[in-house]
């Protein structure tokens, strides 16, 4: 096929030797098949920001730094020069994301390189050698449908011990390849620490993996496996190895009002006597 516009930078420099095919094109890339030499990969171009239906929320963005303080500043100024920075940083989350994963043993795509706006990286690819089918594309029994929601639970808990929530995790971003599914798609990717979104996005990602596979496996809907890895993060008990119960309770300690009401007239005596003091000051 004719090699799009975004990808001859990288044929020009040797980095990509054929584009193959376009495999797919969604809200935030267009992913094609090219060649590196040997090796079949997948080649990520990154939208626009004027073009892609997912935006950079502050929800995503928070708690995401950068080293230079000059792009930092132009990108709370929102200058061009600042939006082309943010723009860059957005791209760049994906690929630190990638290689943090991969050192945790999560089941994602390895990345080779990031040049030109494009990520190149491994192409998942089924038991024939095809590329991989999304989860959402098939039919699951209840039996797999509970293997794989189990596998992917496992993930997600390895991605948190690693300080990354996936934000955006669904059917739509898991594809399954000769041994099960494998997590795509993290240019969103939150840092569990810094961002105060996080419980609130790994929820999210939980209750989509439980609201999929409970079609096949009914079971699956009334599991609250979500509550449960954020309090045992929280409490630094989290560990990737972490057998989880997908049960959550909880606890709710009842509220003493004799102590609260203690604690509220004893304020308002101190500040009528502070009261009584400075106008006695100010009236000797």
């Amino acid at each position: 096929m004719k090699t799009p516009k975004r990808l001859e930078p990288l044929v020009q420099d040797g980095l990509v030797s054929e584009v193959i095919r376009q495999l797919m094109s969604g809200k935030e890339a267009a992913v094609y098949v090219v060649r590196c030499g040997d090796e079949v990969c997948c080649a990520k171009v990154y939208k626009e920001a004027s073009k892609r239906s997912f935006r950079q929320s502050a929800d995503y963005t928070e708690g995401r730094k950068t080293k230079n303080s000059r792009r930092a500043r132009a990108m709370e100024k929102g200058t061009s020069y600042g939006r082309k920075a943010q723009e860059e940083a957005w791209q760049s989350a994906e690929v630190d994301a990638l290689y943090r994963l991969a050192a945790a043993g999560v089941r994602a795509p390895k990345p080779y390189n990031f040049h030109e706006g494009v990520l190149l990286m491994e192409l998942v690819t089924d038991c024939e050698g095809n590329a991989a089918p999304r989860l959402n594309d098939l039919v699951l029994t209840a039996e797999l449908a509970r293997e794989y929601h189990g596998i992917l639970i496992m993930q997600v808990v390895r991605m948190l011990c690693a300080g990354i929530v996936h934000g955006d995790l669904s059917e739509y971003n898991v594809l399954v390849d000769s041994t099960g599914p494998v997590i795509i798609d993290l240019p969103q990717a939150i840092d569990a620490a810094a961002n105060n979104q996080a419980c609130k996005m790994l929820l999210r990602d939980v209750e989509n993996l439980a609201t999929y596979f409970g079609r096949f496996a009914p079971a699956l809907l009334v599991t609250n496996y979500g509550m449960e890895m954020w309090s045992l993060y929280q409490s630094s008990k989290l560990r990737p190895e972490t057998v989880l119960t997908g049960r959550f309770e909880r606890i709710e300690n009842a509220v003493d009002m004799s102590s609260v009401m203690r604690e509220i007239n004893d304020t308002l005596k101190e500040e009528q006597a502070r009261q009584l003091y400075r106008s006695l000051r100010i009236h000797p």
